[in-house]
């Protein structure tokens, strides 16, 4: 007898978020060696590159079906998607692994709360801050300005992401949008990357690169795609709460970064936060509008 492999309608959306989280912390923990090597802008290139050879691969983009009003989203999207994968390794070259995810965190979280509309929930967001706080440790004196700024942009792109990543998973069934996005989002990078990872590349460079583009953002992406259908912004950004702590979680196990007892309480509140942000957000699931009247796209573009 054949096992039957579960539908991604199947598994709740939530289950998809996690899987995504995971799948995107395990890439930035093994990206810092690659980062060393070709930079943080030479990484997301070759990642988003790669990745985008995949994406089109798996998925005719959906040309025919584009509006016009869909080009801005589209391109917002594949612009935003590209500078938050360049400040986000930029971060982690600098600063570590969860600490950086916690930064990055509060954009999401911003947009749950705000989304909740709710005058109480504006408050997570403080209390994450204040975990953030705690994460880099000011009062040393030893606190990587730059690194904190690159991990604040890609917390204002991530909430960017979000929004976006909603509306275009609105209007286009399957990855399909992700082969028009994920280019544009490599076009992006390159304007820093090429010239940052030029005379670098070798065989084993671009064999590393093609497996961390797997991880991220080929898996991830296709999930939270998936997960963002059946999920509001606020819901999504909630469950992202996660996402410091599987960064702390793998850069002990991967990059042996143990964070101290402050720093610990400092995840704590940035988790805590986002949980309590919004309890609920499961967003009805809606078919996305027909594009055209002669087209119909199937689940891979």
């Amino acid at each position: 007898m054949t096992a039957r492999v579960p539908s991604p309608a199947a598994v709740p959306p939530w289950g998809l978020a996690v899987a995504a989280m995971f799948s995107i912390q395990l890439g930035s923990a093994l990206s810092v060696d690659l980062i060393s090597t070709v930079g943080p802008a030479g990484t997301a290139w070759l990642r988003l590159s790669l990745g985008a050879l995949v994406f089109l691969a798996l998925a005719r983009p959906p040309l025919r079906s584009v509006r016009r009003s869909d080009v801005p989203a589209l391109l917002g999207l594949g612009v935003t998607t590209g500078v938050v994968t360049i400040g986000f390794l930029a971060a982690i070259e600098r600063i570590p692994l969860g600490t950086a995810v916690a930064i990055e965190f509060l954009g999401p979280l911003t947009v749950a709360a705000i989304r909740s509309h709710s005058a109480r929930a504006l408050t997570w967001p403080g209390l994450a801050l204040v975990g953030v706080v705690l994460l880099t440790e000011p009062w040393h004196g030893s606190i990587d300005l730059a690194g904190v700024g690159c991990a604040g942009l890609a917390a204002v792109g991530w909430g960017v992401y979000i929004v976006l990543t909603q509306r275009i998973g609105d209007r286009f069934t399957g990855i399909g949008a992700l082969s028009l996005t994920v280019p544009v989002a490599a076009a992006t990078a390159a304007v820093i990357g090429v010239p940052q990872a030029a005379g670098q590349i070798t065989p084993g460079v671009l064999a590393a690169a093609a497996g961390l583009a797997l991880l991220l953002p080929v898996l991830p992406f296709a999930l939270e795609m998936l997960a963002l259908r059946r999920m509001t912004p606020t819901a999504f950004g909630t469950l992202m709460a996660l996402e410091p702590a599987f960064g702390v979680l793998l850069g002990l196990l991967v990059l042996h970064q143990q964070p101290s007892g402050v720093q610990a309480v400092g995840i704590l509140l940035v988790v805590l936060a986002g949980a309590a942000a919004q309890r609920g957000g499961r967003r009805r699931l809606q078919a996305p509008e027909p594009a055209d009247s002669h087209v119909a796209l199937d689940p891979v573009g």
